[in-house]
């Protein structure tokens, strides 16, 4: 659809991810980074979108129910190149990009899950392990990332308590070490899946409220776009001129399988807020308080 409204050339390669769930934007950038090792002086384009109306679920159980209430339609594009004369105007360089899948476990796997009902209706299921899955998944992707992109100081001290809980029976009793990630990022893009679930992420990785106000305010102003999220995060910390030069930003995500994927990014360039972006209406009135949804 893309090469015929746009009319690109016959030697334009194409690759279609469907399925992937939440993280397919994360993934899709792996995808590309990939083929542009392979590629020399070549550009990637990357779509991510979320197309509500093709899943909708028209039957009566609860669980797939659900689906229709989280996500909302929404798109975003990043074009991606390993042109060298292109370094003077990229805003950002991609310098980490982890990916955890948990598709061997069934619990996993089936955590989201599109099926059918007892009536023959297709919908996707959503268990009530997934808070504990995509614990599990974040717990993995983590390990492997804080070793990329932590001081040696936190290195050191998460070391040290892994040691003393073997050789110490009374440490075993406190809860593990968390490293402190905002010694390696500078601003974080958390999975807009929902209030509880970027609550759960602050408190696990004992963030502050500014780190996951990109995420809170995607959330309240564009709702969950899935694998496009993490774009408009991006594209909020930018309106708000908080991006500088030097900068990192980690972007997580999670997706259906069970996937955590992560990004890292570093700025290496003045950026300016634009005009045309998609915040631009917006952004004076951001941050504002998203009240909590109340049980009734």
């Amino acid at each position: 659809m893309v090469i015929n409204k746009f009319g690109l050339k016959s030697n334009v390669r194409s690759f279609h991810l469907s399925g992937m769930g939440c993280s397919a934007g994360i993934l899709s950038i792996s995808l590309a980074k990939d083929l542009l090792r392979v590629h020399k002086n070549s550009l990637a384009i990357v779509l991510s979108m979320e197309s509500v109306s093709s899943n909708g679920y028209q039957g009566k159980v609860k669980s797939m129910q659900l689906a229709n209430c989280l996500f909302r339609m929404g798109g975003a594009g990043v074009l991606l190149s390993n042109k060298k004369e292109d370094r003077q105007r990229a805003k950002y360089e991609l310098q980490h990009l982890v990916r955890t899948h948990l598709g061997s476990k069934d619990i996993a796997y089936k955590c989201v899950f599109q099926e059918h009902d007892d009536e023959g209706v297709s919908g996707v299921s959503l268990s009530r392990s997934i808070l504990q899955v995509a614990g599990e998944a974040l717990k993995s992707n983590m390990a492997t990332l804080a070793a990329m992109v932590l001081p040696y100081s936190e290195l050191i001290c998460y070391a040290v308590s892994v040691t003393c809980k073997k050789i110490w029976p009374p440490a075993r009793k406190r809860g593990p070490y968390i490293p402190d990630f905002r010694k390696a990022f500078e601003h974080f893009c958390v999975h807009v899946g929902g209030k509880a679930v970027i609550d759960a992420i602050k408190k696990n990785l004992k963030l502050k409220d500014r780190d996951v106000e990109a995420s809170k305010m995607t959330l309240h102003r564009f709702g969950n776009t899935s694998s496009s999220s993490v774009w408009y995060e991006l594209s909020y910390l930018e309106a708000k001129g908080r991006v500088k030069k030097g900068d990192r930003i980690w972007q997580l995500a999670f997706g259906s399988g069970f996937k955590c994927n992560s990004a890292v990014w570093k700025c290496i360039s003045s950026l300016r807020p634009e005009k045309s972006i998609v915040w631009s209406e917006f952004i004076p009135r951001y941050p504002v308080e998203a009240p909590d949804i109340l049980d009734h």
